[in-house]
């Protein structure tokens, strides 16, 4: 039966844990300049309906690394974008790849176009979800931490895809997690009643980010407009501008607390200059390793 990576929800403990693992032996494996051509003759095709720096970067050298190659399938030119529909395009494509990556707005859109291909899907970012993103973040926590078990993780900003996913990764592993959202921008209901009820260490959203951020092991923030939202940017500026870390909340964490951004960031938005390029950032690394994490999932799929 194939499998397919559409949320982080649907993992397990040993999905997680063997994720991180192939991460380590690969992210090891390139360093000592040691093959590792484990997808030789594999191909990926890679959806994008949304722009992309780190995800088609990470997805098409991790193809290349690995032995296989990668597709860009920009939705404007090919059938899809002329209306072709999902089921159609998801078995046609099933015929030809190994495997499909998809970049897009609804996340209805990647479950349909699941369902209907015969070959792994992987979820590369949707409007409700981004797991790549989380499965790297974890992974990086692991690196810089030693483990995520126990941990306090305080999420501040928007409620958006990637506040969902960090609520779905602690619904299925044992660390806490803080969010701070404005009023009317909170994550999703359903996620987050579903998480608060699943956590075994705790799931809380706060109003205030000072409170969010007391005793935090790790500080992560996204932007306060998220692809979509650009229209928006001005009214979220004045929401949202008590939602920003910066050194004073970051004295409310533990002295070594970890600070983390998916990118791109606003510098002097939600993160201050100071703080996302301090001691205590690790985003280079949290987004290098974008590239081991998607290389496992490729790995394990393909």
């Amino acid at each position: 039966m194939k499998k397919d990576l559409l949320s982080v929800y649907e993992l397990g403990l040993a999905d997680f844990e063997k994720i991180f693992d192939d991460a380590r032996r690969l992210k090891k494996a390139l360093k000592e300049g040691k093959p590792h051509a484990s997808l030789k003759g594999k191909t990926l095709g890679m959806i994008f309906d949304k722009s992309s720096t780190r995800t088609r970067i990470s997805f098409e050298v991790g193809m290349y690394q690995l032995g296989g190659i990668a597709l860009f399938l920009n939705s404007r030119d090919t059938q899809i974008g002329r209306g072709e529909i999902i089921a159609d395009s998801a078995r046609m494509m099933s015929r030809y790849l190994n495997g499909i990556m998809i970049r897009t707005y609804a996340q209805a859109n990647v479950e349909e176009f699941a369902s209907s291909a015969s070959i792994p899907v992987i979820n590369g970012l949707t409007d409700l979800l981004h797991p790549c993103q989380i499965l790297s973040d974890l992974f990086t926590i692991k690196e810089k931490k030693g483990s995520y078990k126990g941990l306090k993780v305080t999420y501040i900003g928007d409620g958006n895809n990637i506040a969902n996913t960090w609520i779905d990764a602690a619904a299925r592993l044992p660390f806490e997690l803080a969010l701070a959202c404005p009023e009317g921008y909170d994550p999703d209901a359903h996620i987050m009643a579903r998480g608060m009820k699943e956590s075994k260490e705790g799931i809380v959203l706060y109003r205030d980010p000072f409170e969010a951020a007391k005793n935090a092991d790790v500080l992560y923030t996204d932007v306060w407009a998220s692809m979509g939202k650009e229209s928006e940017q001005e009214e979220r500026k004045k929401v949202f501008k008590y939602y920003q870390i910066n050194k004073k909340v970051l004295k409310e964490a533990k002295k070594d607390a970890l600070v983390m951004h998916c990118l791109p960031a606003h510098r002097g938005e939600e993160i201050t200059a100071d703080v996302i390029d301090g001691s205590h950032s690790v985003v280079i690394d949290e987004a290098e390793n974008r590239l081991h994490v998607q290389k496992a999932i490729l790995e394990i799929l393909l």
